[in-house]
């Protein structure tokens, strides 16, 4: 490891709020990507006549536990787990409701305040908002970690073509970016959602055509400036050709200041798709979200936990995502001294 990259390593250690959020923020995401392991409707395993079965995985038609049908077993029946733990026994998520499983014995307009059975409640269908939390969760900072990527990579490749050719690729591209920049983002972002079919790739096919532009002045500025350093013009007269020296010698002093924008990038990503859900223009009608939980706060409002839950998390999300950028942001700060 370089000495450069331990003194930004070390500088980001030294800022204990950044990297408390880090590892706060790590630790949840690790857990959602283990959602069905979290909350479901399905055992994660069982024990039934001398054999293991996991439902997680394989649908099992009722007669394999001893039952009638040889439909797929529904495994919140008393009387299946009656006839199961005759021979055998159950291992339940420690949330057994999936994020679209409708609470057994309640209405489906019933709202029940948060209790022992459901720590943060249900929503107006009588879903579990704690499992649909951990899988609203899970989506939102998947889709913002993809759109983040993708977006950066088209960014970043536009900005180095730009910057390192200049000249007329330069002006003409700076024009098509003032005009594609003046868009009203989010009302064409409404319009295309309100006739195709909204879905989760769809719905990061639409929202890229835009975020790409965030970092594609800043690698510009960067490659006009490193284009005329004394190694760009020794490598140029040697005859290197154009796409090794932009993404081999100009490109890593470029990303120095990119990366400190990339979990900023990433909120921005988070609560774009927050706001699509929340007017009815996200994801489909069902899937767990952030914005449809706020949402049902906003149309339920004899049911406070649902828009205290959805605030809450969002509001933390958004502020463990700045601390970490400010850390980021303070580590690449060449002005930064470790004392």
């Amino acid at each position: 490891m370089r000495p450069l990259t331990r003194r930004r390593l070390a500088a980001f250690r030294a800022n204990r709020r950044g990297m408390i959020s880090l590892v706060l923020f790590a630790v949840v995401f690790v857990l959602s990507l283990g959602a069905e392991l979290l909350a479901n409707d399905r055992p994660i395993l069982i024990r039934y006549d001398g054999a293991f079965y996991v439902p997680m995985l394989h649908d099992y038609p009722e007669t394999t536990f001893g039952g009638d049908f040889p439909t797929n077993a529904v495994y919140t029946d008393t009387e299946l787990q009656e006839l199961i733990a005759r021979k055998g026994w159950i291992l339940w998520p420690p949330i057994p409701y999936s994020y679209n499983t409708v609470a057994r014995g309640e209405g489906p307009q019933s709202l029940q305040p948060p209790s022992r059975e459901h720590l943060l409640g249900t929503d107006d269908q009588a879903r579990d908002v704690m499992a649909r939390l951990i899988y609203g969760f899970r989506i939102s900072v998947l889709f913002g970690l993809i759109l983040t990527v993708l977006s950066s990579i088209v960014g970043i490749a536009a900005g180095a073509l730009q910057g390192y050719f200049g000249g007329w690729v330069d002006l003409l591209f700076q024009r098509f970016l003032e005009i594609w920049s003046s868009m009203p983002t989010l009302y064409i972002l409404i319009i295309l959602a309100s006739f195709i079919q909204p879905g989760f790739w769809v719905l990061l096919g639409i929202m890229l055509l835009f975020s790409w532009m965030a970092l594609v002045g800043m690698v510009r500025a960067e490659f006009l400036r490193g284009r005329n350093f004394d190694y760009v013009r020794a490598a140029r007269a040697l005859g290197m050709v154009d796409v090794r020296i932009m993404f081999r010698h100009i490109l890593p002093n470029a990303m120095t200041s990119s990366l400190t924008f990339l979990p900023f990038i990433l909120a921005g990503s988070v609560t774009t798709l927050t706001a699509l859900d929340f007017l009815g223009f996200g994801l489909p009608v069902g899937s767990p979200s952030l914005g449809e939980l706020l949402l049902q706060g906003k149309n339920n409002l004899n049911a406070p936990w649902l828009a205290f839950t959805g605030f809450v998390v969002i509001a933390a999300m958004m502020t463990l995502l700045v601390f970490i950028g400010e850390a980021v942001r303070d580590a690449f700060n060449p002005r930064k001294v470790l004392a």
